[in-house]
């Protein structure tokens, strides 16, 4: 619960450093008196226009982000359908191939989740997804056709999700609208503070309200625009990264079941036969 609520409020901590620094300024200048530009109505139609861009751009990262929460869901659920299948398989044949596949997408789930934590490459993690070939190809023998087509599907299934969530952490969304965006804050927030406003408690208020407001809003853009950001000891380095928990539920479920059939004999080993 506490790191839910530092979560919660972790914008507001990384905001309120910038907004303590302009309020100083801006009581600096009406100090010195240098405030050079009067007050404009014209200060509401530039106000609405940087709140209509980081609207635009909020919007668009939503939709991305919300998109994004579903990956690590369907990526457990493939992995955990070809881990159904394999206990089928093992259950029906008592062969070897069975669980040692079932082990290969347990170290599969390890790397997903260190490549996740920025501990491992995303070669490694293709190259896990592409070592199920060697084990559908000893299910032939073992199995239906259709059993290893299904398998397939998953397969494609999860380097899909993979490839999708690469381009998520390595592209933004459209950057030259964040520069336009933070240049529109920037401008504004500089006019607010050279602008003229009386009483000045009534100005500081002002300005520091529009800035925490303009800040905030980009800080959170760039959160959602990277769900997928963890530091190496797997916590979440912003406040809007998706939830990986199906990923390690997955990873302590395949921790048991593989647990519980390592004490079974397998297909090839002494005390097979009677098991069969």
């Amino acid at each position: 619960m506490p790191g839910q609520v530092f979560q919660r409020w972790q914008l507001i901590v990384k905001v309120a450093p910038v907004v303590v620094t302009v309020a100083l300024i801006k009581l600096a200048l009406d100090d010195l008196n240098w405030e050079p530009i009067p007050l404009s109505p014209l200060y509401t139609g530039l106000l609405a226009a940087t709140v209509f861009l980081l609207g635009f751009l909020l919007a668009g990262t939503l939709a991305d982000y919300k998109g994004s929460e579903k990956l690590p869901v369907d990526l457990a659920a493939s992995m955990e359908t070809i881990a159904d299948e394999c206990l089928i398989l093992y259950r029906d044949k008592q062969a070897r191939p069975a669980i040692d596949c079932l082990r290969h997408i347990r170290r599969l789930v390890g790397s997903l989740l260190g490549w996740f934590y920025g501990r491992e490459a995303t070669s490694s993690v293709f190259k896990g997804i592409s070592g199920f070939n060697r084990f559908f190809l000893a299910f032939e023998p073992l199995t239906q056709p259709n059993f290893i087509v299904r398998l397939k599907q998953e397969q494609g299934a999860i380097r899909r999700m993979v490839i999708r969530i690469e381009t998520i952490r390595e592209t933004s969304f459209v950057g030259a609208g964040y520069a336009i965006a933070e240049l529109a804050s920037l401008l504004l927030v500089v006019g607010l503070l050279l602008t003229e406003i009386s009483p000045d408690a009534a100005a500081v208020f002002l300005v520091s309200i529009i800035t925490f407001l303009l800040v905030y809003v980009i800080f959170l853009i760039k959160d959602l625009d990277d769900p997928f950001e963890f530091d190496l000891n797997g916590r979440e380095a912003g406040a809007a990264e998706v939830s990986l928990k199906p990923v390690e539920r997955l990873e302590q479920q395949l921790d048991q079941q593989i647990g519980t059939l390592r004490a079974l004999p397998v297909e090839g080993e002494p005390g097979a036969s009677e098991t069969a």
